[in-house]
């Protein structure tokens, strides 16, 4: 009797966890639906959507052992509802092999975190190699640095890149095709910032925006904690105290990048023509599924959704995360999207070539 008791008090205990993760992981597919302000726990939940669709899938396996079909339902319709989700992190297709011989666009967006700051040019350098290698049409750069040495990165890139437009501090759009326009967007107070570069591709104008949102701050706030530590050794910044920063600091991160996203999409729709097809690429800081990635998304096409393949993430440090993008607008065809593995920063770049 005591074991039947146990067996029942352990099949419960499963149930209200299928329950919990059930709902947790639908109320997060719907999170970046809703501004991040005054809805905290639910864009959170967007954040942990990998750990909870792990969830549903050890409940899923542990109802299919026990063979209680009815219970597996619900891990197994949660997940199908999941099945858009993974699409941006997660692609089944195969790379089209013949994409490279078919003509288009090639797009590449980096965050080339200031170059490292290094002096003798060789980083900016190699990236500009690698630029060369991919056949890159048009390439945006956040963190730029244009100092190097005694001389200026921009001079070397644009012997291969004719066309250059340079947004506020580290921004810039390199093009080998006529840029005719160009305008920097500002967020306020913010380091961060975007801008647009109309570019006329054999005719046809099309405006390409670069973005860089605000960072989330946590390896600031982790730099910031260790060194105040060890500027007194006698403290101990208790594990409670630092979670509440490192919370803090996420959550200002996510209102803050709403803004600046719902402020930009406002900006473009009513911008001088604004009817030109859009091309949106850079660092958002954000995952998918956010508000700020379904903001910023819109109407256009993700790239990676569209022709990806694999596994996704263009963060180089722990947090394997997909944070850095190219969307475009749904006239054009998408023939390739794929990130490289260069360690010049803490980010990959990524391309996308395109028909259009």
């Amino acid at each position: 009797m005591g074991k039947l008791a146990i067996y029942k008090y352990t099949s419960f205990l499963f149930l209200i966890v299928t329950f919990l993760l059930a709902g947790f992981t639908v109320i997060g597919l719907f999170g970046g639906n809703y501004p991040p302000g005054g809805n905290t726990a639910k864009a959170m939940l967007v954040y942990v959507l990998p750990l909870l669709i792990i969830g549903d899938i050890v409940m899923l396996i542990y109802w299919l052992l026990r063979r209680r079909w009815h219970w597996a339902a619900f891990p197994l319709v949660t997940l199908l509802c999941c099945i858009p989700y993974i699409g941006t992190i997660y692609q089944f297709g195969s790379v089209d092999e013949e994409a490279d011989k078919k003509s288009g666009l090639m797009i590449a967006t980096y965050n080339v975190a200031r170059f490292n700051r290094e002096t003798s040019g060789f980083i900016a350098q190699d990236i500009l190699a690698q630029m060369k290698k991919q056949k890159v049409d048009v390439f945006c750069i956040q963190e730029y640095n244009d100092n190097s040495g005694d001389k200026r990165n921009s001079d070397s890139y644009k012997e291969y890149f004719n066309y250059m437009a340079m947004g506020k501090n580290d921004m810039v759009i390199y093009s080998r095709y006529p840029i005719v326009g160009h305008k920097t967007i500002e967020f306020g107070e913010s380091n961060q910032s975007a801008m647009w570069a109309d570019i006329d591709v054999n005719g046809q104008i099309i405006r390409f925006v670069n973005v860089h949102l605000e960072t989330t701050g946590f390896n600031r706030m982790l730099h910031k904690a260790s060194k105040q530590q060890a500027n007194m050794p006698g403290t101990n910044i208790e594990s409670n105290r630092l979670l509440k920063m490192i919370y803090g600091s996420y959550t200002m991160g996510m209102v803050v990048r709403a803004d600046q996203a719902r402020s930009l999409r406002e900006q473009l729709a009513t911008d001088k023509h604004s009817d030109y097809p859009l091309v949106i690429c850079g660092d958002f800081n954000d995952v998918p599924y956010s508000y700020t990635y379904n903001t910023m998304l819109g109407d256009l096409v993700d790239g990676f959704k569209e022709c990806g393949s694999g596994w996704m993430y263009t963060y180089r440090g722990k947090k394997r995360v997909r944070i850095d993008y190219i969307f475009h607008d749904e006239s054009f065809n998408g023939l390739t999207y794929y990130r490289q593995d260069l360690s010049y920063s803490d980010h990959y770049p990524v391309y996308m070539k395109m028909e259009y």
